[in-house]
């Protein structure tokens, strides 16, 4: 099967699409598939992977609005050459916006089936165009909401997520499908190697952190929660590993307790030494509540590392509270989640091969070769019956008038998409104001 991905964020940007994207690519590959991906360009950056041979970078703006994120800039036909070399089975959409626009032109007007991966709640980002309010928050869903119901599949990272857009109104089918996690990769990482890297003493208890460090990660909650923690232990230390804006901060907050030489910042981290920190850490501290699938989560049980985090989706699908960490309500207070982390440290020694047992059992449901077959399931029930329901119209190759008037229909639908979002978006405005 030839499989066209658009991802408006890929490497050598960290975040959960961009490592999604690369992990279903390679296996999907692996499995006998080819998989072309567009994305836009970097910066002094060039595509050597010969793991990944296949991949058009377009023109982007980087760091929109002082974000992590890239902004395509619309060149009519740049991609039309390579997408006709290609000849794609199936597209599937990874925004729903921007390159996802461009998704829905191509798969429209080569009559393909279209797959949108709902991954992140968008609205959790509005910050990045300084427009918080509640009135953008819900033009932001209602966009995505209206774009998923362009298309023919709708996959959900986690149950939780599934659950929720359809509540906001997706009636496209949706499959849960969350990123698979290399279980043997993470379970032999080298924590005394780390720790010695980073001068960590072997007997530190470590509680660790992986991800994006911005705002929308809740991280000004996790930062104070794990500084009232550390300081309640003197051997006890707080690693992040990742980087963005927030990183001073979490900086800051330490030194303002006094605690500045217990936390150790590592910046991003791949391949061994992202295992090795897993495997350093005793306990994985979580408090985001925009996770739509919490794969870092996965990725810390891969590794038997216990998870204290809020609940929340993505989370919930993963942390069993009371038995591979703990699962605090979504409205608990810092000192609820700092008081989570003491007990879990207190009981570490006497618990630690319990925790670790089940958070092994609880990252077998996420490998990467049970997740990419749901992937692979979905593509081929989707492509079987897209095609019984247009072979009687296709009955050789598409005349060009055909294109373009499929291509006048996908301009139509992205224009109605946006404006319906913000027809509804206005009504309820006008609901709450007179109301």
């Amino acid at each position: 099967m030839r499989i066209l991905m658009f991802t408006n964020t890929y490497l050598p940007h960290v975040g959960g699409v961009a490592r999604s994207v690369k992990t279903f690519a390679s296996d999907l590959r692996s499995a006998g598939n080819r998989v072309l991906i567009i994305a836009p360009a970097f910066p002094d950056h060039e595509d050597h992977d010969e793991k990944e041979p296949e991949i058009v970078r377009v023109p982007a703006v980087q760091n929109f609005n002082g974000s992590d994120f890239s902004v395509r800039i619309p060149i009519p036909f740049y991609l039309d050459e390579s997408i006709d070399e290609f000849a794609p089975d199936i597209i599937h959409s990874h925004h729903p916006y921007l390159l996802g626009d461009a998704a829905l032109r191509v798969a429209r007007r080569r009559a393909l089936p279209l797959v949108f991966t709902h991954h992140t709640l968008y609205e959790a980002y509005a910050h990045h165009v300084n427009a918080e309010s509640e009135t953008f928050k819900a033009f932001i869903i209602r966009l995505a909401t209206e774009y998923a119901n362009l298309c023919n599949r709708v996959a959900a990272p986690s149950a939780s997520l599934g659950r929720l857009i359809q509540k906001r109104g997706v009636k496209t089918p949706i499959t849960e499908i969350p990123t698979g996690v290399d279980l043997d990769f993470f379970a032999s990482g080298n924590g005394a190697a780390f720790r010695k890297t980073y001068q960590i003493p072997e007997t530190a208890m470590v509680i660790g952190h992986v991800g994006r460090l911005a705002a929308e990660k809740n991280l000004v909650f996790l930062v104070r929660a794990a500084a009232k923690a550390v300081a309640l232990r003197p051997e006890a230390l707080f690693v992040v590993a990742g980087e963005g804006p927030e990183a001073d901060e979490i900086r800051d907050r330490f030194g303002e307790k006094g605690l500045a030489d217990r936390v150790v910042m590592t910046g991003s981290l791949s391949g061994t030494a992202l295992a090795d920190a897993y495997q350093a850490m005793d306990l994985f501290a979580f408090s985001s509540c925009t996770e739509t699938q919490g794969l870092v989560l996965a990725e810390a049980m891969a590794a038997g590392t216990p998870v204290v985090a809020l609940d929340a989706p993505g989370a919930r699908e993963v942390v069993r509270d009371g038995e591979n960490g703990c699962l605090l309500p979504a409205d608990a207070t810092e000192q609820d989640f700092s008081a989570a982390l003491a007990d879990l440290m207190d009981d570490l020694p006497e618990k630690k091969a319990a925790w670790e047992a089940r958070a092994l059992e609880t990252a077998n449901a996420f490998s990467r070769k049970a997740c990419t077959q749901r992937l692979i399931n979905l593509y081929q029930d989707l492509t079987d019956e897209f095609n019984q329901k247009t072979s009687h119209q296709n009955t050789g190759e598409m005349e060009p008038w055909d294109t373009v008037l499929r291509g006048v229909q996908a301009e139509w639908d992205l224009v109605a998409q946006k404006t319906l979002s913000l027809v509804q978006t206005l009504e309820r405005l006008q609901e709450d104001t007179t109301g």
